[in-house]
């Protein structure tokens, strides 16, 4: 059983310009981050975007919605920043895709060295495996309903609404 992993963007990929200061994205570090949790699950990687997710538009929304309906395996994992995750997890659930997704990310980039990416990304890998179809996001080793998520941005932790 593999499992698709689309690529977005977000802190977990961004990069720090030391001569500017400012964050950047080059190139995913999610085969790095694999490898280093030593995961030995089978998964198809493919990157839609590199963009910041407060920039994401309408139509990225829609190619990665297009690209979950139309991918092979079920279970589905998306990398995505932190900013517009639910926005996201909600587009996705209004498309009626018969699938299991798992949306997650990082509060602190991966590059930084102290960075939640690889235990999201853990714990993303484990959810979609195991729970229902439907729309997910995971984050601070949690899986939440797509309809029962927010960031809490005092706290920097995703959260139930109700």
């Amino acid at each position: 059983m593999s499992i698709r992993i689309f690529i977005t963007g977000g802190t977990f990929d961004k990069e720090y310009n030391e001569l500017n200061g400012q964050l950047f994205f080059k190139d995913t570090h999610l085969h790095e981050m694999l490898e280093l949790g030593r995961s030995r699950v089978d998964v198809d990687i493919r990157t839609l975007m590199m963009i910041d997710s407060l920039e994401m538009t309408i139509d990225d929304r829609e190619l990665i919605a297009r690209q979950c309906q139309h991918a092979d395996e079920n279970k589905i994992i998306i990398t995505h920043g932190t900013d517009t995750m639910s926005d996201t997890a909600k587009f996705l659930a209004e498309k009626n895709i018969h699938k299991t997704i798992v949306i997650t990310g990082a509060m602190i980039p991966y590059k930084f060295g102290s960075s939640d990416g690889l235990f999201n990304l853990g714990s993303a890998l484990a959810f979609v495996q195991t729970l229902p179809s439907g729309v997910y996001v995971a984050m601070n080793g949690r899986f939440f309903n797509w309809d029962n998520v927010r960031k809490n941005k005092q706290t920097g932790e995703f959260e139930e609404m109700k």
